[in-house]
């Protein structure tokens, strides 16, 4: 595994993850990676792009196939972000594929 730089943060992470373990949901038939992506601050700290990469990389290197919104995201709620969370996330399914939904 190589190590990278992230131009953003400065910070060094790994170019490469494995991907997660998943677990059972429940009682249900649903298999769940261990941890899921949170989304709470697209639309608001983050941007669309931002949001893209993010999916992108969690979804594609790390495996998730669980991800984390709720009504009232973005954080801080106001009205003229409220639901932006769901239309980044619908766009980004859309990009991508019947494989991804």
């Amino acid at each position: 595994q190589s190590r990278r730089e992230d131009c953003r943060t400065g910070s060094v992470g790994l170019s490469t993850v494995m991907p997660l373990r998943k677990v059972q949901l429940g009682h249900s038939d649903l298999m769940v990676t261990i941890a899921c992506l949170g989304t709470m601050t697209w639309g608001e700290q983050n941007t669309e792009i931002e949001a893209f990469e993010q999916l992108d990389w969690a979804v594609h290197e790390a495996g998730i196939n669980f991800i984390d919104t709720a009504e009232l995201y973005p954080v801080p709620p106001r009205p003229d972000t409220a639901g932006s969370t769901e239309v980044i996330i619908g766009k980004w399914l859309a990009k991508g594929g019947p494989e991804l939904r």
